[in-house]
């Protein structure tokens, strides 16, 4: 059975840790798309698109060829938000990973390791949404390498970490796509506190709700 080793980030990691995490939120752009299609919203200007164009044109050809070229469309929009999404996030802490998480007490960034590859990642600083509390973020495990405990392993370094540092909770933020991390947190004993849409425009129009999650500390201490 392979070794886990979960450890502090090193400069060397950089390359690792960026790729661990562009490619596992890329992976979640087929189930945004099929969440988009899904929603109500988009299933009415379809279907309204559709007979539109099948009574104008007295034809089924040009409405189908319509209706692929717009979802061949759509999903090239979600593609867009998600590498935006990305470069964002690159620009925000991962191409400075040292300057972002590990000049703090209070904040950090780990590895794992197996068979000397880094396979995943996790990260977490002071939340700032939620005083006393701990953010755990950018955590991410290659595809080759789940189902192995690692992402357990990695949220029990965070919830040790958070502890030791005198912290209440952890609190973490989560997609409504996203539900293989879902059932993961609720099996760490995190539960699920709020449920919000993001901002931006495009967002709202997809429905695309964030799930904030959060483990109390304390609570968990009394039963253990």
């Amino acid at each position: 059975m392979a070794t886990i080793q979960i450890r502090k980030y090193q400069d060397d990691d950089a390359e690792t840790a960026k790729e661990i995490f562009t490619l596992g939120m890329s992976e979640h752009v087929p189930s945004s798309f099929v969440h988009v299609l899904k929603q109500p919203l988009t299933q009415m200007v379809l279907m309204c698109m559709f007979c539109a164009l099948m009574t104008s044109s007295k034809s089924f050809l040009l409405p189908i060829l319509a209706i692929t070229l717009i979802l061949a469309a759509a999903r090239q929009f979600v593609v867009y938000m998600f590498n935006r999404y990305i470069e964002t996030s690159l620009k925000k802490d991962l191409n400075n990973i040292g300057e972002t998480y590990l000049k703090d007490k209070d904040s950090c960034f780990w590895v794992a390791e197996v068979d000397g590859r880094v396979v995943g990642t996790v990260a977490c600083l002071p939340a700032e949404n939620a005083p006393g509390c701990l953010e755990l973020k950018r955590m991410s495990v290659h595809r080759s390498h789940r189902g192995m405990g690692i992402a357990k392993a990695l949220c029990r370094t965070v919830g040790d970490f958070t502890r030791d540092r005198g912290y209440a909770a952890v609190v973490l933020y989560t997609s409504v796509v996203q539900t293989d991390a879902q059932k993961l947190y609720e099996h760490m004993g995190y539960s699920k506190i709020r449920e919000f849409l993001l901002p931006e425009l495009p967002f709202r129009i997809m429905n695309f709700t964030m799930f904030e999650y959060r483990l109390d500390l304390q609570r968990d201490e009394k039963s253990d």
